[in-house]
Protein backbone atom coordinates (compact mmCIF):
# COMPACT_ATOMS: atom_id res chain seq x y z
CA UNK A 1 0.00 0.00 0.00
CA UNK A 2 1.05 3.56 -0.50
CA UNK A 3 2.95 5.38 2.23
CA UNK A 4 1.06 6.83 5.46
CA UNK A 5 1.20 10.46 6.35
CA UNK A 6 -2.28 11.29 7.35
CA UNK A 7 -3.52 9.86 10.87
CA UNK A 8 -6.92 9.57 12.75
CA UNK A 9 -6.95 8.85 16.56
CA UNK A 10 -10.13 7.71 17.67
CA UNK A 11 -10.15 8.53 22.06
CA UNK A 12 -8.34 11.37 23.79
CA UNK A 13 -7.79 9.70 26.79
CA UNK A 14 -4.08 9.52 27.83
CA UNK A 15 -2.39 6.83 25.47
CA UNK A 16 -4.54 8.53 22.09
CA UNK A 17 -3.01 11.52 23.11
CA UNK A 18 0.22 10.71 24.05
CA UNK A 19 0.57 8.98 20.45
CA UNK A 20 -1.17 11.86 18.95
CA UNK A 21 1.39 14.07 20.52
CA UNK A 22 4.52 11.73 19.64
CA UNK A 23 2.88 11.15 15.55
CA UNK A 24 2.77 14.92 15.00
CA UNK A 25 5.89 15.68 16.63
CA UNK A 26 7.10 13.08 13.79
CA UNK A 27 5.61 15.49 11.47
CA UNK A 28 2.06 13.62 10.49
CA UNK A 29 -0.85 15.10 10.25
CA UNK A 30 -3.05 13.97 13.32
CA UNK A 31 -6.53 14.74 14.02
CA UNK A 32 -7.92 12.98 17.10
CA UNK A 33 -11.54 12.31 18.12
CA UNK A 34 -12.38 12.96 21.82
CA UNK A 35 -15.74 11.88 23.21
CA UNK A 36 -15.52 15.06 25.51
CA UNK A 37 -16.68 18.63 24.06
CA UNK A 38 -14.27 20.17 26.85
CA UNK A 39 -11.21 18.49 25.81
CA UNK A 40 -11.29 18.92 22.12
CA UNK A 41 -11.20 22.65 22.64
CA UNK A 42 -8.94 22.53 24.79
CA UNK A 43 -6.34 20.53 22.59
CA UNK A 44 -7.30 22.98 19.55
CA UNK A 45 -6.97 26.25 21.68
CA UNK A 46 -4.58 25.72 24.86
CA UNK A 47 -2.69 22.39 23.26
CA UNK A 48 -3.36 20.64 26.57
CA UNK A 49 -5.89 18.02 27.37
CA UNK A 50 -6.01 18.66 31.29
CA UNK A 51 -8.56 16.17 32.05
CA UNK A 52 -6.24 12.94 30.65
CA UNK A 53 -2.60 14.47 30.17
CA UNK A 54 -2.23 17.30 31.83
CA UNK A 55 1.17 19.23 32.51
CA UNK A 56 1.69 18.05 28.73
CA UNK A 57 2.08 20.97 26.06
CA UNK A 58 0.96 19.03 22.81
CA UNK A 59 2.15 20.01 19.75
CA UNK A 60 -0.38 22.73 18.29
CA UNK A 61 -0.22 20.96 14.91
CA UNK A 62 -2.83 17.96 16.37
CA UNK A 63 -6.41 18.74 14.91
CA UNK A 64 -9.10 17.72 17.73
CA UNK A 65 -12.69 16.42 16.69
CA UNK A 66 -15.41 15.16 18.75
CA UNK A 67 -16.81 13.73 14.83
CA UNK A 68 -15.01 10.42 14.76
CA UNK A 69 -16.16 10.49 10.73
CA UNK A 70 -13.97 13.86 10.68
CA UNK A 71 -10.88 11.60 12.71
CA UNK A 72 -11.62 8.50 10.38
CA UNK A 73 -11.01 10.26 7.01
CA UNK A 74 -7.50 9.66 7.32
CA UNK A 75 -5.02 7.17 5.78
CA UNK A 76 -5.02 4.98 8.88
CA UNK A 77 -6.81 4.79 12.24
CA UNK A 78 -5.68 4.40 15.57
CA UNK A 79 -7.94 3.06 17.65
CA UNK A 80 -7.61 4.14 21.35
CA UNK A 81 -11.36 3.73 23.30
CA UNK A 82 -11.28 1.88 26.41
CA UNK A 83 -11.59 -2.03 25.18
CA UNK A 84 -15.10 -1.93 26.48
CA UNK A 85 -16.10 0.38 24.14
CA UNK A 86 -14.43 -1.02 21.28
CA UNK A 87 -17.41 -2.21 19.46
CA UNK A 88 -19.86 0.61 19.98
CA UNK A 89 -17.11 2.94 18.90
CA UNK A 90 -16.34 1.09 15.47
CA UNK A 91 -20.53 0.76 14.74
CA UNK A 92 -19.80 4.33 14.82
CA UNK A 93 -17.89 4.91 12.62
CA UNK A 94 -19.03 1.98 10.44
CA UNK A 95 -20.78 4.07 7.88
CA UNK A 96 -17.66 6.63 7.43
CA UNK A 97 -14.88 4.08 7.36
CA UNK A 98 -13.41 4.09 3.79
CA UNK A 99 -12.89 0.52 2.75
CA UNK A 100 -9.19 -0.44 2.81
CA UNK A 101 -8.11 2.31 5.78
CA UNK A 102 -6.21 0.41 8.48
CA UNK A 103 -7.37 -0.07 11.97
CA UNK A 104 -4.72 -0.44 14.43
CA UNK A 105 -5.70 -1.13 17.92
CA UNK A 106 -4.20 -0.04 20.69
CA UNK A 107 -7.06 -0.61 23.49
CA UNK A 108 -5.66 -3.59 25.47
CA UNK A 109 -8.27 -5.40 26.77
CA UNK A 110 -11.26 -8.59 25.98
CA UNK A 111 -14.70 -8.04 25.58
CA UNK A 112 -16.43 -8.94 28.01
CA UNK A 113 -20.14 -9.88 26.94
CA UNK A 114 -18.50 -12.40 24.33
CA UNK A 115 -15.01 -13.01 25.33
CA UNK A 116 -13.94 -11.76 21.83
CA UNK A 117 -10.64 -10.21 21.73
CA UNK A 118 -10.44 -6.36 20.27
CA UNK A 119 -9.42 -7.98 16.51
CA UNK A 120 -12.27 -10.27 16.65
CA UNK A 121 -14.60 -7.18 17.74
CA UNK A 122 -13.20 -4.73 14.85
CA UNK A 123 -13.15 -7.02 11.57
CA UNK A 124 -16.75 -8.32 12.74
CA UNK A 125 -17.96 -4.40 12.69
CA UNK A 126 -15.37 -2.89 10.46
CA UNK A 127 -14.81 -5.99 7.53
CA UNK A 128 -13.20 -4.24 5.11
CA UNK A 129 -10.32 -2.87 7.38
CA UNK A 130 -6.74 -4.26 7.27
CA UNK A 131 -5.95 -4.98 11.28
CA UNK A 132 -3.18 -4.24 13.23
CA UNK A 133 -2.59 -4.29 16.90
CA UNK A 134 -0.27 -1.72 18.37
CA UNK A 135 0.90 -2.97 21.88
CA UNK A 136 4.06 -3.08 24.38
CA UNK A 137 5.55 -1.62 27.41
CA UNK A 138 4.57 2.19 27.65
CA UNK A 139 3.50 4.47 29.63
CA UNK A 140 1.82 7.42 28.25
CA UNK A 141 3.00 10.24 30.17
CA UNK A 142 6.37 8.91 29.00
CA UNK A 143 5.66 9.14 25.17
CA UNK A 144 4.44 12.67 25.57
CA UNK A 145 7.53 13.44 26.60
CA UNK A 146 9.76 11.80 24.35
CA UNK A 147 11.41 9.01 26.50
CA UNK A 148 12.08 6.31 24.84
CA UNK A 149 9.91 3.63 23.90
CA UNK A 150 9.48 -0.09 22.14
CA UNK A 151 6.26 -1.48 20.80
CA UNK A 152 5.32 -4.73 19.22
CA UNK A 153 3.31 -3.63 15.75
CA UNK A 154 1.12 -6.95 14.93
CA UNK A 155 -0.27 -7.11 11.41
CA UNK A 156 -1.33 -10.00 9.03
CA UNK A 157 0.25 -8.68 6.23
CA UNK A 158 4.00 -7.81 6.04
CA UNK A 159 3.44 -4.95 3.52
CA UNK A 160 0.93 -3.49 6.00
CA UNK A 161 3.01 -3.71 8.89
CA UNK A 162 5.87 -2.03 7.21
CA UNK A 163 4.03 0.60 5.88
CA UNK A 164 2.67 1.41 9.60
CA UNK A 165 6.21 0.66 10.91
CA UNK A 166 7.58 3.64 8.89
CA UNK A 167 4.46 5.85 9.62
CA UNK A 168 3.79 5.59 13.13
CA UNK A 169 7.79 4.66 14.45
CA UNK A 170 10.40 6.70 15.26
CA UNK A 171 13.76 6.83 16.94
CA UNK A 172 12.25 7.41 20.42
CA UNK A 173 9.04 5.15 19.51
CA UNK A 174 10.62 2.18 17.85
CA UNK A 175 8.57 -0.38 16.50
CA UNK A 176 8.89 -3.98 15.97
CA UNK A 177 6.54 -6.26 13.62
CA UNK A 178 4.85 -9.07 14.29
CA UNK A 179 2.08 -11.03 12.37
CA UNK A 180 1.19 -13.18 15.73
CA UNK A 181 -2.15 -10.51 16.37
CA UNK A 182 -3.88 -13.03 18.91
CA UNK A 183 -0.51 -13.20 21.08
CA UNK A 184 0.00 -8.75 20.88
CA UNK A 185 -3.23 -9.08 22.09
CA UNK A 186 -3.11 -11.39 24.82
CA UNK A 187 -0.32 -10.15 26.84
CA UNK A 188 -1.43 -6.53 26.63
CA UNK A 189 -4.92 -7.84 27.79
CA UNK A 190 -3.89 -10.01 30.82
CA UNK A 191 -1.19 -7.89 32.02
CA UNK A 192 -3.46 -5.34 33.53
CA UNK A 193 -4.97 -8.35 35.61
CA UNK A 194 -1.66 -9.38 36.91
CA UNK A 195 -0.83 -6.15 37.63
CA UNK A 196 -3.63 -5.82 40.29
CA UNK A 197 -2.36 -8.43 41.92
CA UNK A 198 0.71 -7.56 42.11
CA UNK A 199 -0.38 -3.98 43.29
CA UNK A 200 -2.20 -6.63 45.99
CA UNK A 201 0.64 -7.83 47.11
CA UNK A 202 2.56 -4.53 47.72
CA UNK A 203 -0.32 -3.27 49.07
CA UNK A 204 -0.69 -6.03 51.80
CA UNK A 205 3.08 -6.00 52.13
CA UNK A 206 4.07 -9.43 51.47
CA UNK A 207 7.00 -9.17 49.77
CA UNK A 208 9.13 -8.14 46.81
CA UNK A 209 9.55 -11.89 46.82
CA UNK A 210 6.12 -12.34 46.02
CA UNK A 211 5.29 -9.75 43.61
CA UNK A 212 8.73 -11.67 41.56
CA UNK A 213 6.91 -14.91 41.89
CA UNK A 214 3.16 -14.05 41.09
CA UNK A 215 4.87 -12.34 37.84
CA UNK A 216 6.56 -15.36 36.66
CA UNK A 217 3.47 -17.42 36.98
CA UNK A 218 1.73 -15.24 36.04
CA UNK A 219 3.38 -15.14 32.36
CA UNK A 220 3.13 -18.64 32.59
CA UNK A 221 -0.97 -18.27 32.31
CA UNK A 222 -0.48 -15.36 29.68
CA UNK A 223 1.52 -18.24 28.00
CA UNK A 224 -0.88 -20.70 28.78
CA UNK A 225 -4.25 -18.46 27.66
CA UNK A 226 -2.16 -16.95 24.42
CA UNK A 227 -0.92 -20.77 23.00
CA UNK A 228 -4.57 -22.07 23.84
CA UNK A 229 -5.99 -19.22 21.52
CA UNK A 230 -3.90 -19.47 18.98
CA UNK A 231 -1.04 -17.30 19.90
CA UNK A 232 2.85 -17.87 19.69
CA UNK A 233 3.99 -18.36 23.02
CA UNK A 234 7.62 -16.69 21.51
CA UNK A 235 5.52 -13.08 20.79
CA UNK A 236 4.82 -13.26 24.72
CA UNK A 237 8.07 -13.22 26.02
CA UNK A 238 8.72 -9.99 23.75
CA UNK A 239 7.72 -6.74 24.39
CA UNK A 240 3.70 -7.26 24.17
CA UNK A 241 3.95 -9.82 26.50
CA UNK A 242 6.56 -10.33 29.19
CA UNK A 243 7.85 -5.97 28.72
CA UNK A 244 4.30 -4.99 28.94
CA UNK A 245 3.77 -7.46 32.09
CA UNK A 246 7.14 -6.45 34.14
CA UNK A 247 6.12 -2.45 33.40
CA UNK A 248 2.88 -2.39 34.54
CA UNK A 249 3.29 -5.02 38.27
CA UNK A 250 6.35 -2.71 39.08
CA UNK A 251 5.18 1.19 38.88
CA UNK A 252 2.68 3.09 40.38
CA UNK A 253 2.13 5.43 37.15
CA UNK A 254 0.48 2.04 36.15
CA UNK A 255 -3.28 2.17 36.63
CA UNK A 256 -3.91 -0.92 37.61
CA UNK A 257 -0.83 -1.37 39.92
CA UNK A 258 -2.16 1.62 42.01
CA UNK A 259 -5.65 0.37 41.90
CA UNK A 260 -4.28 -3.03 43.54
CA UNK A 261 -2.12 -0.96 45.82
CA UNK A 262 -5.43 0.58 47.31
CA UNK A 263 -7.31 -3.00 47.59
CA UNK A 264 -4.48 -4.61 49.35
CA UNK A 265 -4.38 -1.36 51.74
CA UNK A 266 -7.94 -2.02 52.54
CA UNK A 267 -9.89 0.30 50.39
CA UNK A 268 -12.94 -0.57 48.54
CA UNK A 269 -13.00 -0.76 44.86
CA UNK A 270 -15.77 1.76 44.50
CA UNK A 271 -13.86 4.18 46.55
CA UNK A 272 -11.09 3.78 44.41
CA UNK A 273 -13.03 4.09 40.82
CA UNK A 274 -14.67 6.93 41.97
CA UNK A 275 -11.41 8.86 42.30
CA UNK A 276 -10.14 8.11 38.82
CA UNK A 277 -10.62 9.62 35.38
CA UNK A 278 -8.98 7.29 33.43
CA UNK A 279 -9.89 3.57 33.25
CA UNK A 280 -8.08 0.94 35.10
CA UNK A 281 -8.68 -2.04 32.02
CA UNK A 282 -7.97 -4.76 34.31
CA UNK A 283 -10.99 -4.19 36.52
CA UNK A 284 -13.17 -5.02 33.36
CA UNK A 285 -10.77 -7.41 31.67
CA UNK A 286 -10.81 -9.93 34.75
CA UNK A 287 -13.93 -11.42 34.55
CA UNK A 288 -13.36 -11.70 30.69
CA UNK A 289 -9.70 -13.34 31.15
CA UNK A 290 -11.43 -15.77 33.49
CA UNK A 291 -14.27 -16.93 31.37
CA UNK A 292 -11.67 -17.34 28.67
CA UNK A 293 -9.95 -19.47 30.13
CA UNK A 294 -12.81 -21.66 31.11
CA UNK A 295 -14.07 -21.77 27.76
CA UNK A 296 -10.78 -22.91 26.23
CA UNK A 297 -9.93 -25.24 29.52
CA UNK A 298 -6.77 -23.45 30.55
CA UNK A 299 -6.05 -22.75 34.83
CA UNK A 300 -5.57 -19.59 35.80
CA UNK A 301 -5.49 -19.58 39.48
CA UNK A 302 -3.87 -15.70 39.82
CA UNK A 303 -6.76 -14.09 37.23
CA UNK A 304 -9.35 -16.22 38.12
CA UNK A 305 -8.44 -15.13 42.20
CA UNK A 306 -8.48 -11.38 40.97
CA UNK A 307 -12.01 -11.76 39.54
CA UNK A 308 -13.44 -13.40 42.52
CA UNK A 309 -11.75 -9.94 44.74
CA UNK A 310 -13.01 -7.85 42.13
CA UNK A 311 -16.32 -8.83 41.05
CA UNK A 312 -17.50 -11.95 43.50
CA UNK A 313 -17.18 -9.49 46.85
CA UNK A 314 -14.12 -12.67 47.91
CA UNK A 315 -12.22 -11.51 50.82
CA UNK A 316 -8.35 -10.83 50.18
CA UNK A 317 -6.88 -12.13 52.90
CA UNK A 318 -8.74 -15.79 52.26
CA UNK A 319 -8.08 -15.58 48.44
CA UNK A 320 -4.61 -15.06 48.78
CA UNK A 321 -4.31 -18.42 51.38
CA UNK A 322 -5.98 -20.42 48.97
CA UNK A 323 -3.72 -19.60 46.21
CA UNK A 324 -1.24 -20.15 48.93
CA UNK A 325 -2.64 -23.71 49.82
CA UNK A 326 -2.41 -25.00 46.05
CA UNK A 327 -0.40 -27.83 45.32
CA UNK A 328 2.97 -28.36 44.25
CA UNK A 329 3.42 -29.05 40.59
CA UNK A 330 6.15 -28.88 37.68
CA UNK A 331 7.00 -25.68 36.82
CA UNK A 332 5.88 -26.08 33.37
CA UNK A 333 4.31 -22.77 32.05
CA UNK A 334 2.81 -24.66 28.96
CA UNK A 335 0.98 -27.11 31.03
CA UNK A 336 -2.98 -26.33 30.86
CA UNK A 337 -3.01 -26.92 35.11
CA UNK A 338 0.47 -25.88 36.22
Amino acid sequence: MTEINKLGIIGAGAWGTALAHALARAGRAVTIQAREAEVADAINTDHRNPLFLPDVDLDPAIVATTDGAEAARADAVLLAPPAQFMRAVCESLAAAWTPGVPAVICAKGIERQTLALMSEVVAQVLPEAPIAVLSGPTFAREVADGKPAAVTLAAGEHALGEVLARAIGTPRFRTYQSDDLIGAQMGGAVKNVLAIACGIVQGRGLGDNARAALITRGLGEIVRLGKAKGGRPETLMGLSGLGDLTLTCNAMQSRNYSLGVALGEGAGLDEVLRGRASVAEGVFTASSVSGLAERLGVDMPICAAVDRVLNQGADIDDTIAGLLARPFLAEDPMAAGA
